[in-house]
C-alpha cells in the first residue's frame, strides 16, 4: 500500500533513507536488472539519450536549464512496464476468442536510410554495416556500443535514430524491432493514452468471454491510425516547445562565452552544442576564421585550405553567443 516517489525509493535503495520496504525494493531492483540483461541478450536497443529539464518562472520565462537526472528507480519502473505490456500483448495474441487486438509495432529500418548511415560511419572511421536488408536489433546494438565515448557519438546516435522506422499502433502484429519483442502493446497508461484504453477493453472482453463485434477490426484500425498521427504531432510539439524555451533562455545571454562540443557540420557551417544545457547553435563557415574553409563529406570534417586548421566532430570549443532569433528558433555562435 506504500506509494513512493522515484526520489524516495532511490534514497531507500542507496541506504540514505530507512524503510521497512527496503527488502521489497531490492527484490524489484534485482529482477529489473535480470530483465534488462535478458533484453540486451535478445538485442534490445538502448540509446540512453540525454534530456533537459527547463525551469520556468511565473511568467513562463525559462530561468534554468539542466540535464534530466535519470534515476535507477525510473528504469526499474520502465522495466516492469515493458514486461506488463509484453505479457498482455502475448496473452491476447494467443487467445483464440480475440480476433482484433491492439499492437505497438516497430518495423525494420529503411535500407536507403541505412545506406546514408553507412556513409557517415565510414567518414568517421567506424566499421560500416554489411547487410542493410537483413539487419537485426543486435547489429544496431553493436553499432551503439562501438561509438560510445568516441568523438561523434551523439551525431551517429542521432543518425541511427533517423534511420529507424517510427513505432506505430495497429491491429496487425509485426513485432517491435527496437525492443526485440515478438509481441508488444501499450497497456500501462489508460488514463493518458487512448490505445491503452482500447487494449483494456479488449482484455476485459477476453477475460469475460464477451464476443467481439464484427466491425471492430475496421473501427480499431481507423482509430489507431489517428492515434499514431496524434502521437507524432505531440512529440513534434514537445520537441518544438523545448527548442523555443532554449532559445528564449539564451536571448538574455548574448555576448557571453560558453563551452561547447561540435555536434554536426554541413557545407555552410558547424553545429555546436553547449555542454551543460544541450543548446545547439551554429558557427557559419565564413565566421570560422581568416581562411577558406571547406567541408569534406568523406572525412566529415571542415579544414582551412591555407592554415590546414581542422574541425571534427566531438571537438571541444569555446564560443561566444552573438545572435538569437526566437521566431526562427536559431542561435548563432562565433569561436573564441
Amino acid at each position: 500500500d506504500k506509494r513512493f516517489t522515484y526520489q524516495e525509493a532511490q534514497q531507500v535503495l542507496d541506504g540514505k533513507l530507512k524503510s521497512p520496504l527496503h527488502g521489497e525494493l531490492k527484490i524489484l531492483e534485482t529482477i529489473s536488472h535480470a530483465m534488462r540483461k535478458d533484453r540486451a541478450r535478445q538485442g534490445a536497443i538502448d540509446f540512453d539519450t540525454e534530456e533537459v529539464e527547463i525551469e520556468l518562472d511565473e511568467a513562463k520565462r525559462p530561468i534554468k536549464i539542466t540535464k534530466k537526472e535519470r534515476l535507477e528507480t525510473m528504469r526499474i519502473v520502465e522495466d516492469f512496464m515493458l514486461l506488463a505490456n509484453k505479457q498482455v500483448a502475448k496473452f491476447l495474441a494467443h487467445n483464440t476468442e480475440v480476433k482484433t487486438s491492439v499492437y505497438r509495432v516497430h518495423d525494420k529500418p529503411n535500407p536507403e536510410k541505412l545506406e546514408s548511415l553507412s556513409i557517415l560511419l565510414k567518414a568517421l572511421g567506424f566499421k560500416t554495416l554489411k547487410d542493410l536488408v537483413n539487419i537485426s536489433p543486435k547489429d544496431i546494438q553493436k553499432l551503439i556500443r562501438m561509438v560510445e565515448d568516441k568523438p561523434g557519438e551523439q551525431t551517429v546516435k542521432t543518425a541511427i535514430l533517423r534511420s529507424m522506422a517510427k513505432a506505430t499502433y495497429t491491429t496487425t502484429n509485426i513485432g517491435h524491432f527496437g525492443l526485440a519483442f515478438e509481441y508488444y502493446t501499450h497497456f500501462t497508461s489508460p488514463i493518458r493514452r487512448y490505445p491503452d484504453l482500447m487494449i483494456h477493453r479488449v482484455l476485459q472482453d477476453a477475460l469475460k468471454h464477451n464476443k467481439q463485434k464484427d466491425d471492430l477490426y475496421v473501427r480499431y484500425e481507423n482509430i489507431l491510425r489517428k492515434a499514431t498521427e496524434k502521437e507524432i504531432a505531440a512529440m513534434e510539439a514537445e520537441r518544438d516547445s523545448i527548442r523555443m524555451k532554449q532559445v528564449e533562455y539564451m536571448k538574455e545571454k548574448v555576448g557571453e562565452v560558453f563551452t561547447g562540443k561540435i555536434s554536426g557540420m554541413t557545407e555552410w557551417g558547424v553545429y555546436i552544442e553547449e555542454v551543460n544545457t544541450k543548446i545547439e547553435g551554429m558557427v557559419r563557415i565564413k565566421d570560422l576564421g581568416d581562411d577558406y574553409f571547406m567541408f569534406d563529406e568523406k572525412t566529415y570534417s571542415i579544414t582551412g585550405s591555407h592554415t590546414k586548421k581542422k574541425f571534427a566532430l566531438g571537438d571541444e570549443v569555446k564560443v561566444r553567443l552573438v545572435g538569437v532569433n526566437v521566431d526562427d528558433r536559431t542561435i548563432d555562435w562565433v569561436l573564441v
